[in-house]
């Protein structure tokens, strides 16, 4: 009896572990690459337009990390994953509330853009979907799925223009694992 308690224990204690430091543990696990662009949609469709707004609140100042945060959140509401063709152009998005991994990099794009340029910062930062490939400890995992569903994953970097500093987000992981900056390797 006392060895099942430990052991319960043990798995209680390393699942809490796992969840408090999820972001850590994904971060040193997996690494993104990006193989290419995605186009950048501007926001255009009004019912975007007031649907971002209505997401930013009160607050008027904003700084690039809360401008990222606030992107995720926004994205997550709205979209919901699915592996069927889809838009990926957030202007139609709005409407659809379906998306793969484009359409939510897509959509996060357009919002942080958005923002930025809300806020007055688009002259220095600028949200790029990008096309990537995850690597898990170092090894590309896409070759190992036959699936064309599999054959890259969609993210997001949000770049400084003067610095050079990027932030990379993954909306679709975020949506689901709460994770909200991903490692990126150029």
């Amino acid at each position: 009896m006392k060895f099942i308690k430990r052991i319960v224990l043990t798995i209680l204690v390393l699942t809490t572990v796992g969840f408090l430091f999820r972001g850590w543990i994904y971060r040193h696990l997996v690494t993104y690459k990006s193989v290419g662009h995605r186009t950048n949609y501007p926001a255009t469709n009004d019912k975007l337009i007031d649907y971002i707004d209505s997401g930013v609140g009160k607050e008027t100042e904003h700084d690039i990390e809360q401008i990222v945060k606030l992107g995720l959140s926004i994205t997550s509401r709205q979209l919901n994953f699915t592996d069927n063709k889809n838009d990926i152009d957030p202007n139609k998005l709005i409407r659809s509330k379906t998306a793969h991994c484009v359409g939510y990099a897509s959509f996060f794009a357009t919002t942080c853009n958005y923002l930025l340029k809300k806020r007055n910062l688009s002259g220095n930062w600028t949200a790029r979907p990008q096309i990537g490939q995850l690597y898990f400890l170092g090894t590309n995992i896409h070759p190992y799925f036959n699936s064309a569903f599999f054959k890259d994953h969609d993210f997001v970097t949000i770049e400084n223009k003067t610095t050079g500093e990027i932030f990379a987000v993954d909306p679709t992981i975020n949506d689901y694992l709460w994770i909200d900056l991903i490692t990126y390797a150029k």
